[in-house]
C-alpha cells in the first residue's frame, strides 16, 4: 500500500478546508426547515421561493448588467493604461500614471467608495450631473477600481511580447493603430479575457463601493444578501449561493475543457 506523502496530506487538507463549507451550504439549501442550522428534512422548496422573490431576481439582473458593463469598460481603460506603462519612455508622467493606476489595488474599499461618493455629490452640485446615484454611478465606480486589476494583468503580458513582430508589421506599411489591433490585440487576448473575467467577478462580488455609489434604484445582489443576512439568514440565500456555485463551476469546467482542446489541437502534427 502506497503511503501518503506530506504534500498529499496537506493538499487534501487544503481542499477540505476550502470546499467543506460550500458542501455544507449546498446540502442545507435543500433543508425543509426555516432555520438554517436545524435539519428538517430534504426539500427543494426554497429554490421555488427564490425564483418567486422579485427583489432578488431584480438584484441579480442589475448586478449582471453592471458587472458586464464595468468589466468591458475596465478592459478598455486598463489596456490603454498598460500600454502607456510598458511602451512609453520612462518619465515622471509615466511614473505618476503607474502609481495612480495601481493605487486602487492597495486602497481600502471604504476610502475608495467614500471618495467616489463625495465626487458624485460635488459634481451634482457644480454641474447638475449625476442628478441621482444609481446604476450609472455604480458602473463608473466599478470601472474605476477594476481597471487597475486589468492594467496589472495586461501590462505583465505586454512586457513578455516579442516587439519584433510589431516592428515587422510597421516596416511592411501597417500604421501603429492597425498594428495594435491586428498584431498586438490577438497576442494579448488571453490577458484581456483574464482581466475581463477578473473584473466581472470583482464587480459582481463588490458590496462596499456599491453601497456608497448606488441609490434606491440600483440595488445590487451583494447589498440584498447583506441586508437579508442582517435580519437573519434565510434558506433562500443558501439556494442562491448554491446556484452561483453551480454556475461558476460550470464556467470553470467549460473554460478548462476548451483550453485542453486548444492545447491538444496545437500539439497535433501537421500533415505535410
Amino acid at each position: 500500500m502506497k503511503k501518503l506523502s506530506f504534500s498529499s496530506v496537506m493538499l487534501w487538507f487544503g481542499l477540505l478546508f476550502l470546499y467543506a463549507p460550500m458542501l455544507v451550504l449546498v446540502i442545507y439549501s435543500f433543508n425543509d426547515s426555516k432555520l438554517v442550522t436545524v435539519w428538517g428534512g430534504f426539500s427543494p422548496k426554497w429554490y421555488g421561493e427564490l425564483f418567486e422573490d422579485q427583489q432578488i431576481l431584480d438584484a441579480v439582473w442589475t448586478s449582471l448588467r453592471i458587472a458586464f458593463y464595468s468589466s468591458t469598460m475596465a478592459v478598455v481603460i486598463g489596456t490603454m493604461a498598460a500600454f502607456v506603462m510598458t511602451r512609453f519612455k520612462r518619465s515622471w508622467a509615466k511614473l505618476t500614471l503607474s502609481n495612480m493606476i495601481t493605487a486602487p489595488l492597495v486602497m481600502p474599499e471604504v476610502i475608495t467608495g467614500l471618495s467616489l461618493l463625495l465626487l458624485f455629490v460635488h459634481m451634482a452640485d457644480l454641474f447638475g450631473w449625476p442628478k441621482e446615484r444609481g446604476m450609472l454611478t455604480v458602473w463608473i465606480a466599478h470601472s474605476t477600481f477594476c481597471a487597475a486589476y486589468v492594467a496589472v494583468v495586461v501590462s505583465s503580458r505586454l512586457r513578455e511580447l516579442d516587439r519584433s513582430i510589431e516592428e515587422a508589421a510597421m516596416d511592411l506599411g501597417a500604421t501603429p493603430l492597425k498594428t495594435f489591433f491586428v498584431i498586438t490585440v490577438p497576442m494579448i487576448s488571453p490577458a484581456l479575457m483574464a482581466g475581463w473575467l477578473l473584473s466581472f467577478s470583482l464587480s459582481l462580488d463588490d458590496l462596499v463601493i456599491a453601497s456608497f455609489a448606488s441609490g434606491p434604484g440600483a440595488t445590487t445582489l451583494p447589498m440584498v444578501v447583506f441586508s437579508s443576512v442582517r435580519m437573519g439568514i434565510s434558506p433562500k440565500i443558501n439556494a442562491l449561493a448554491t446556484l452561483i456555485i453551480l454556475s461558476v463551476s460550470l464556467i470553470a469546467f467549460l473554460s478548462w475543457y476548451m483550453a485542453r482542446r486548444a492545447e491538444k489541437r496545437d500539439r497535433m502534427p501537421i500533415n505535410e
